[in-house]
């Protein structure tokens, strides 16, 4: 081992003295800043994770979506994505509000009919119900989501009055349209807040009824098989649709809402990386105290036959090392952290607000979690790149001292 690296060593984890305070403290900056960006990237990406499974599951990873109001051929556009390679499954969708109302208590949720025949190909229901079956739902049934049922009272087997734009439509043509009566069917739980607060899922039919729609839709839902790339996918349908379809991925689908989470996790991202910086800047001032308490004994190396380059490499190098150490304990930090979050969770919401109001507000107690590969790359390399550069100044400046006025120095 070169000289300069030894004493590199030596300064940082002197030999039969306690753990240098220096030491400790250096590292421990660059280990809470790489814990806290590692921590926040896996939650923010488990988030994200979650989300897109959802839609995928909901949704299908491929929509194909008019460009002119409503799909009126969908047997015939079925049969031809069903006729492309890597597809597994297309069922049709039509989607809106209405209003529902049991014992006098109003709701205006959102309201997705589905193919019953079709369904089960792309959207695994089966897998949300809570209550009832998918082969009770009729013409004349419906399936409302958790939260729905629960903020109305309503039960497996209660009636429900349904009301659709349509009746607005028909009262401008001095028409009354009665609500339609409906039975509840089942209950489902997706586990998103947002659709299990409010959506009602009904037979094509039903919401071609309630919406004036005849027999069209409102788009494809497409499931994929396993390993098939939904982008290359949808430019291949696109390739065959009519100009007036158009066959969307779920990631553009929903760009909105991902380029949100995107900006929201690079946003977080930036603001910890200055915790980095922060560890780097206390590094660097606390090198340079150091040539400066040690500049007689850098003075000594230079007249005993070190380089200044050999002088400046063993002070940059103490940076060099103080960011591998404190990355690595850093990684453990965050991997203990992600490995016991839901217990963490669970306990902040027992002294706060309860675990039932904390999933009612929040939408979540266990927090999901994904690690990038290309985000801990990012994270393990600006780390130690930062404690690099920190190292540099005071190296600069042990380098520049000449050895006869660093031996005349009090």
């Amino acid at each position: 081992m070169p000289w300069f690296l030894y004493l590199a060593f030596k300064q940082l984890f002197p030999t039969g003295r306690r753990f240098p305070f220096f030491t400790f403290m250096s590292g421990l900056g660059v280990a809470v800043g790489v814990a806290l960006l590692v921590v926040t990237t896996s939650i923010m990406g488990g988030f994200g994770q979650g989300i897109r499974s959802m839609i995928v599951d909901m949704q299908g990873e491929i929509q194909v979506v008019p460009l002119d109001g409503l799909i009126g051929d969908a047997d015939a556009l079925m049969a031809q994505i069903e006729a492309q390679p890597g597809v597994a499954g297309v069922t049709p969708y039509a989607k809106g509000v209405v209003g529902v109302a049991f014992e006098n208590k109003p709701a205006y949720p959102g309201i997705l009919g589905v193919d019953l025949a079709r369904v089960a190909k792309v959207i695994p229901l089966d897998r949300y119900l809570l209550q009832g079956r998918l082969d009770d739902l009729d013409d004349d049934s419906v399936i409302l989501s958790v939260m729905l049922a629960q903020s109305l009272g309503a039960r497996v087997g209660s009636k429900l009055e349904v009301y659709s734009p349509l009746l607005i439509e028909k009262l401008k043509q001095d028409e009354v349209l009665l609500p339609r009566e409906v039975r509840v069917a089942g209950i489902f739980q997706i586990g998103h807040q947002h659709l299990d607060r409010s959506l009602v899922l009904a037979p094509m039919r039903l919401m071609q009824e309630l919406y004036g729609l005849g027999k069209g839709v409102h788009g494809l839902n497409v499931r994929l098989q396993p390993g098939t790339d939904e982008f290359k996918t949808a430019a291949a349908l696109n390739a065959v649709l009519p100009n007036t379809r158009r066959a969307l991925t779920w990631f553009e689908a929903e760009a909105d809402f991902q380029n949100i989470i995107r900006f929201e996790k690079y946003m977080v991202f930036f603001l910890l990386t200055f915790i980095v910086v922060v560890a780097a800047l206390s590094i660097m001032s606390s090198l340079l105290i150091s040539v400066v308490r040690k500049t007689r004994e850098i003075g000594l190396l230079g007249a005993l036959g070190g380089s200044s380059r050999q002088v400046a490499a063993c002070f940059c190098a103490q940076g060099v090392i103080l960011g591998v150490v404190g990355t690595g304990a850093g990684l453990v930090i965050a991997w203990l952290v992600i490995a016991f979050r839901n217990d963490i969770v669970r306990v902040l919401a027992r002294l706060t607000m309860g675990e039932e109001v904390f999933q009612q507000f929040y939408g979540f107690v266990n927090l999901p979690s994904h690690t990038s590969g290309a985000d801990l790359a990012i994270i393990i390399v600006g780390s130690i790149v930062a404690s690099t550069l920190a190292g540099l100044v005071p190296a600069w400046r042990a380098a520049t001292l000449k050895p006869v006025e660093a031996l005349r120095s009090e």
